[in-house]
């Protein structure tokens, strides 16, 4: 079953495309600019998050799935929960950093922190 579905949504993420059919790559050949190399590292941060997200909810599934099936089994629950409470540790991790990094980058370029990408320095 997991293979199956593996092998039904390789094409999807193969063609390094974004969740919105965009190209995470900005620019092709000579005509990049350090402009793009900042479009680009908003594009991979962009997918890096978005498939944490996807997988901290495949997981979530999984989790509540080990949990239901645990019957009085007291081992199987807790081993449910412990799942459950590290991938919501590392999604809140990921998402911190993230904020971080944002706010940081917002902070040092040029328009002083206003909302929106910080990657349209130029």
């Amino acid at each position: 079953m997991a293979l199956t579905s593996l092998l039904t949504l390789a094409p999807l993420v193969s063609g390094a495309q974004t969740a919105f059919s965009r190209s995470i790559v900005p620019c092709s050949g000579p005509d990049c600019t350090l402009c793009h190399l900042a479009t680009l590292a908003q594009n991979i941060l962009n997918t890096g998050i978005y498939v944490a997200v996807v997988l901290s909810a495949g997981l979530f599934a999984w989790a509540g799935g080990m949990h239901l099936t645990a019957g009085g089994d007291t081992g199987k629950a807790k081993t449910a929960r412990t799942v459950f409470t590290n991938v919501a540790i590392g999604l809140f991790w990921i998402l911190a950093a993230w904020l971080l990094v944002d706010t940081i980058m917002k902070t040092l370029t040029p328009g002083g922190g206003k909302y929106g990408p910080w990657n349209r320095i130029c």
